[in-house]
């Protein structure tokens, strides 16, 4: 692979230019350089035959697929003007099949116009094709005469011909091969073209689409017509409805904001309700909405609103009962929307949403206002809505509170690593050998990671102090991510008071995977204080555990006191007096022993990890009562008993204080 150039000069800045600017950058106009962005650019032509029959131009729209995916496209309209345009000062073929920008649909808001509610907006789509296209053939039958121009590669391939007619034909025809050094697949499906035409039929009444598609043994015919438009469609979709399909049509006009001109809207809405089908689709000047935009969360907020007003005023829902979500109306609601504008904000050229304010506040609005009326005037069927509505809600209710409980049951088997940051597992699956450290921060971790015996002694750290879970709540505990990520590792749920509702499930010993939970600190005050409120988060959260024994703590030596090569470990004062006595008349070496994060590997495993070495004291909770009353003294609210436990024993700890 070539290196990039060391230098970047004023030189370098280049300028696409004539049909580069799309052939190179196809994904710019037609949102892919796929197989999408081929089929965009076909309905591109055919948006401008649909605009000419919109305005009472030509009731048929032909489009030929050939077999070589060539695709002619053939309309009644008045014409593409193809001659010279004293205005511009030059040829309209050129304007529109090799300028970007250029159209007669950029006055459509000024009344006058060439087109009141037009598809094509931007005068991009007819020479972004052309330019994408192999060849292209355009034939524009107007004013008496045929005229005729030819391109290849995006260039003109001929000069403008005129040809004068015999009898009277208006009407253009476009023939074209989309390129494959343009697109990478060019291969369109017949679903493709069906599915297009269908839709154009449906938001188009009273306007014919014939598809002709050569396959092997010729040419199949098929035409796409709805007299009564989306009407017909919705009742098409919904089968067997549980309502009459009612149609909502007005027209108004606005802005989007209050500095921007006015515009005009043209709105029709059609909807039935069913028991258990789900159909909604939104059109925007004769464009398939895909991704719905502006009309879609105006219905939306229009049936959640009128709907949950009308349970509501019905009394309809069960005491504390949620409010209905569109979910639940949706699953039985067939609705189409089919709305013109004569200024439209699409998210780009694909048109595949409108993100006009005015549109969106406009239709939230007048569906309010007609489901309202409409509920009043058909009380039956408001009842029958009202019915199916709670009906699916209750039951995406228990299948969402099913789903979770199951989810949590899986949950638990899930390999915990995968959700505690820093948490390092071991390999046994046996919970009668598994063991799982505790230990003082990073360092620690690293220490005991290098110490241990991966077999079956897995690690968490703990970043810091935890809460005092005695003095806390529940809602500041089960925020806290320390005890959070200790609580996933152990495993077995809580055990709680009341009803404060927790990601984690009811204490289980069953679901411990742990044979011992090793409380591994640092031997100084800090350490012991950790230790404390680790021991204090299990009592509080995990009181089994000790019951069954299953609490330990590792203790660190004291003190190191080395002989030559021979180190021995006092873990209290007594054990190094006793080894001390032992060594009398020995040249020895002591120190106190440095934190966890401090120590070699081979020290951690003789005297924290190895199970014939280490030392570990078990956390025993016989008198349960007098451990209660020790913890609630020393780390919960009650002070007087604080107080009164200083006086009486403070002076057997003074020493020991860390002031």
């Amino acid at each position: 692979m070539p290196k990039t150039k060391a230098s970047y000069s004023n030189d370098d800045i280049t300028l696409l230019k004539g049909p580069d600017k799309v052939r190179k950058r196809p994904g710019v106009i037609f949102g892919s350089d796929g197989l999408e962005g081929c089929e965009h650019s076909v309905f591109e032509i055919v948006s401008n035959s649909v605009d000419e029959a919109r305005e009472g131009f030509g009731k048929v729209i032909t489009v030929t697929v050939f077999r070589d995916m060539s695709i002619e496209v053939e309309d009644k309209g008045r014409g593409m003007p193809l001659d010279y345009n004293e205005k511009e000062k030059r040829y309209n073929w050129d304007l529109i099949f090799c300028e970007l920008y250029a159209g007669g649909k950029y006055n459509n808001n000024a009344g006058g116009g060439n087109y009141e509610y037009s598809l094509g907006l931007n005068g991009l789509g007819a020479c972004a094709t052309q330019f994408s296209s192999e060849y292209m053939e355009v034939k524009s039958y107007r004013d008496g005469n045929l005229y005729e121009i030819n391109f290849k590669k995006g260039n003109p391939a001929s000069k403008l011909k005129i040809t004068p007619l015999d009898k009277r034909r208006t009407g253009t025809i476009i023939k074209w091969r989309p390129d494959l050094e343009v697109f990478t697949d060019i291969n369109m499906p017949k679903d493709f073209f069906t599915e297009m035409l269908h839709k154009q039929a449906v938001v188009n009444s009273g306007i014919k689409f014939v598809l002709k598609f050569e396959g092997n043994g010729g040419f199949e015919t098929t035409e796409y017509y709805y007299e009564h438009g989306i009407s017909d469609y919705v009742l098409e979709a919904a089968g067997t409805p549980m309502t009459q399909p009612v149609i909502w049509a007005t027209e108004t006009q606005g802005r989007d904001r209050a500095d921007l001109s006015e515009y005009k809207l043209k709105v029709e809405l059609t909807c039935c309700f069913t028991q258990n089908r789900s159909f909604v689709e939104h059109y925007h000047n004769s464009s398939f909405l895909e991704h719905g935009g502006a009309p879609d969360d105006a219905m939306r907020n229009a049936f959640v609103f009128a709907v949950d007003k009308y349970l509501k005023n019905n009394a309809k829902y069960n005491k504390n009962e949620a409010k209905v979500r569109f979910d639940d109306i949706g699953a039985s609601l067939v609705f189409v929307s089919n709305n013109f504008s004569t200024q439209t904000s699409y998210e780009n050229q694909t048109k595949k949403s409108i993100t006009n304010k005015f549109i969106k506040d406009f239709l939230t609005d007048y569906i309010k206002q007609q489901l309202e009326t409409y509920f009043i005037e058909n009380p039956l069927d408001a009842e029958q809505i009202a019915n199916v509505v709670l009906a699916n809600k209750r039951s995406r209710e228990s299948a969402e509170k099913t789903r979770l409980k199951t989810r949590d049951d899986l949950i638990k088997n899930i390999d915990i690593k995968n959700k505690v940051e820093k948490f390092i597992n071991c390999r046994s699956k046996d919970p009668d050998m598994r063991e799982v450290y505790i230990v003082e921060g990073d360092s620690a971790m690293t220490s005991c990671k290098l110490a241990r015996d991966p077999e079956f002694q897995a690690i968490i750290p703990v970043r810091g102090k935890t809460l005092n879970c005695l003095k806390a709540g529940y809602d500041k505990i089960f925020k806290s991510d320390i005890i959070r990520d200790l609580l996933r590792v152990i495993g077995c749920g809580v055990k709680i008071d009341g009803k404060f509702k927790t990601e984690f499930p009811k204490f289980d010993i069953n679901l411990l995977k742990w044979n011992k939970i090793i409380i591994c600190t640092d031997a100084d005050e800090d350490g012991f204080q950790i230790r404390t409120l680790i021991l204090t988060l299990i009592y509080r959260l995990l009181p089994d555990l000790i019951d069954e024994g299953r609490v330990y703590i590792a203790e660190s030596p004291l003190y190191e006191i080395t002989v030559k090569d021979d180190t021995y470990f006092a873990y209290n004062e007594f054990e190094k007096a006793d080894i001390l006595a032992k060594l009398e008349g020995t040249k020895y070496t002591l120190q106190r022993s440095k934190g966890l994060g401090e120590n070699t590997p081979q020290m951690m495993s003789q005297t924290t990890m190895n199970p014939a070495t280490r030392r570990l004291i078990r956390v025993d909770a016989a008198d349960a009562e007098q451990t209660a009353i020790i913890f609630d003294t020393l780390l919960g609210d009650n002070l007087p008993a604080r107080k009164e436990f200083i006086t009486l024993n403070g002076a057997r700890y003074a020493k020991d204080a860390d002031i």
